[in-house]
């Protein structure tokens, strides 16, 4: 029997650190034609902070590949407080990732892949796994990584 994405979660013994509220002029959620679009997520930790760092800087690919895996998590909790139960997604279809780092830093896919990883866990290693990009920037709040997504519902 195949289990939902909330038995997967908690079976993996992940805790969802709370929905931080919005930064700004925006929905953290939106649904339109059967998607669930996230807006920008970052790792929120479970005490309510942010982790911070540049990768290549103050922070490895090692450390920020958790940070990622951290913003999963935080998006998990932002569709569960402003839209409702995972289990009604079906699908991962898109991923945006930006990683704060070094001019000289160029392995931000492997950072994205803590989200990615977290994802196929979650939700199957095909309905898990999207179409992606990882780009370099400089980002708000000297966060590590912010990641957008879009589902696809039931």
């Amino acid at each position: 029997m195949n289990k939902t994405p909330s038995q997967r979660l908690q079976e993996l013994g992940l805790v969802l650190p709370p929905a931080p509220p919005p930064a700004g002029l925006y929905k953290p959620v939106l649904v339109l034609d059967g998607f669930l679009y996230v807006s920008g997520q970052g790792p929120m930790q479970n005490d309510g902070t942010y982790i911070v760092g540049k990768v290549g800087d103050t922070m490895n690919l090692g450390e920020a590949k958790l940070a990622a895996e951290q913003v999963g998590l935080t998006m998990l909790s932002t569709i569960q407080t402003h839209f409702g139960n995972i289990d009604q997604i079906k699908r991962l279809v898109k991923t945006l990732g930006m990683v704060n780092s070094t001019p000289d830093f160029d392995q931000h896919p492997l950072v994205i892949n803590g989200f990615s990883e977290l994802m196929a866990d979650i939700f199957g290693n095909d309905l898990g796994v999207g179409v992606r990009s990882a780009v370099g920037m400089t980002l708000p709040g000297k966060i590590p990584v912010e990641i957008e997504a879009m589902f696809q519902l039931h």
